[in-house]
């Protein structure tokens, strides 16, 4: 028991509402918000609207995405976006990283869904920093070779 505490008080939560088993909290008391979107940006929710196809194939998982309309609209559009940046590089300055929706603020937390984050190629390298940052660039849809990845931001710039 004292470990679950330790792991719920780590991401944040009560051990008391787990043992209770109440109900969930209400939106507005989520630990998790996604980044809101820059001016003229586009939002998460937008992008969240993707749906996800999953098969298994020898064990390992496949994912492909289902776009909705309003996504598939915006396919080879220069777009604005904001999230925290997870970096994919050894150092301070990225010019590729992961651009993700939530804050990747508890290792305990799943990790996110193919929808909730985008792989990003900036054109000069950016500095990592605490928060969401806004980038904007070309966003390529992908994912129909079942490679998880759905989203891509190419020739990005910090805005």
């Amino acid at each position: 028991m004292l470990a679950a505490g330790v792991v719920w008080a780590a991401c944040g939560l009560s051990p008391s509402v787990h043992a209770q088993g109440t109900a969930r909290p209400k939106p507005s008391e989520q630990v998790w918000v996604a980044a809101a979107p820059p001016p003229g940006g586009v939002s998460w929710a937008v992008l969240e609207s993707t749906r996800e196809i999953q098969r298994q194939k020898d064990g390992v998982t496949l994912s492909r995405p289902a776009f909705s309309p309003k996504v598939k609209a915006l396919a080879a559009k220069r777009i604005k976006v904001s999230g925290y940046v997870m970096p994919l590089q050894n150092s301070a300055r990225q010019t590729h990283f992961v651009l993700l929706a939530y804050p990747p603020d508890c290792p305990y937390h799943l990790n996110p869904a193919p929808m909730q984050f985008i792989e990003v190629r900036t054109v000069a390298p950016v500095a990592v920093k605490s928060g969401a940052q806004s980038f904007e660039g070309q966003l390529v849809l992908g994912g129909q070779d079942e490679s998880g990845i759905f989203y891509r931001l190419t020739a990005s710039r910090e805005l």
